[in-house]
């Protein structure tokens, strides 16, 4: 079965998600199927290949790496299979860059469920607003207010205490 005749109401796994075989970016959270497209626009791009340029120079010769979009990242509630698992998403490398299409799914389902999963640091980018919202895991397991950070800032990553992002390159004018 291919992503156009999904059942919207039925819930899918990452085994379903590996026999559809169009050229749409889907992902999957808690089993629901939701669409990529349109793709991402220039200002995305750059700013994602700027975070990925930053990322990688840092982490070049560590043991920790870089991967860019789009990359399936399978989140299991519990531990069941690769093929089992129902949530599959593609971040932007270890954040979301805000889109009109998507950022009601980042700003909220994917905050609920980067935080039930214990993911320690999600980082949201917005382009336009030319801001960053950096969400870290408390003791409690919850994300807590976000850090937020603007386009003139150098921006820790609080996973690696060595690195900051300088986001006046990340938001420089095309």
């Amino acid at each position: 079965m291919g992503p156009l005749a999904l059942k919207l109401e039925e819930r899918y796994s990452y085994g379903d998600y590996l026999t559809w075989n169009d050229d749409q970016r889907w992902e999957l959270i808690d089993g629901i199927p939701y669409n990529m497209s349109p793709g991402p626009n220039r200002r995305h791009q750059g700013i994602s290949m700027e975070l990925s340029r930053q990322l990688s120079t840092y982490l070049l010769g560590k043991p920790c790496k870089a991967y860019h979009a789009p990359f399936d990242v399978r989140l299991p509630e519990g531990d069941e299979s690769d093929e089992e698992t129902c949530t599959v998403v593609q971040p932007d490398l270890v954040v979301e860059i805000l889109s009109p299409s998507t950022s009601g799914r980042d700003l909220k389902l994917k905050l609920n469920l980067y935080e039930g999963r214990g993911v320690r640091e999600y980082w949201v980018v917005d382009p336009i607003g030319a801001t960053v919202m950096v969400f870290s895991l408390g003791g409690d397991g919850r994300y807590g207010r976000p850090a937020v950070y603007t386009g003139e800032d150098i921006a820790p990553v609080g996973i690696f205490t060595e690195l900051t992002i300088d986001l006046r390159t990340l938001f420089a004018p095309d």
